[in-house]
């Protein structure tokens, strides 16, 4: 995908925050302010200083958002959804240096709480992936007990698993033991 580091980063950061909601299949991943804040430090969210117990709610519901334009069955619910979430947002797209990063787009408001800049940044981000036609590239791990989301960059769009050192090689042991066995 020929994106620059701030769109893969927000992509990466997007998917991350949705592989944090038990709707993917495993524990609340923000059970707390801590979890919100090292999750926030984990993904180098810039201009945030404090956080509070409504931001951890408000961040939830842009996680589940989020997690429904990738699970969306067709562009056009995807699309609604990201609209939706997007028109949330005060969109204030700048060029920006910081914390070593090289010059990069944010779109974000310079006053917007931790739910709103992720909403906006990272919305903008899926927002040119469906633009660009590849919403195909939004998947859900294909291992039958695995429903964590990922993006897709590979070059022939051949990835099925969120993760190939767990899934991918659990499943592929699985498929191996079987063939053994026939």
């Amino acid at each position: 995908m020929p994106f620059g580091h701030d769109m893969v980063h927000s992509l990466a950061t997007v998917v991350e925050l949705v592989n944090t909601s038990p709707s993917t299949g495993g524990d609340e991943g923000l059970a707390g302010l801590a979890e919100l804040r090292a999750f926030v430090q984990a993904r180098q969210v810039s201009g945030i200083s404090t956080l509070t117990p409504r931001d951890l709610g408000q961040v939830r519901m842009v996680r589940e958002a989020f997690h429904r334009v990738f699970t969306a069955p067709d562009l056009p619910t995807a699309v609604r959804t990201l609209n939706s979430l997007l028109s949330e947002t005060r969109i204030t797209p700048r060029l920006t240096e910081h914390d070593g990063h090289p010059l990069h787009m944010h779109y974000f408001a310079a006053d917007s709480e931790l739910a709103e800049h992720l909403a906006a940044d990272c919305g903008v981000a899926l927002a040119h992936l469906l633009v660009e036609g590849e919403v195909d590239r939004l998947r859900t791990c294909s291992a039958p007990d695995c429903e964590r989301v990922f993006v897709d960059e590979s070059r022939n769009r051949s990835r099925v698993y969120c993760d190939s050192r767990t899934c991918g090689n659990r499943m592929h042991v699985a498929a191996y033991r079987a063939r053994r066995r026939a």
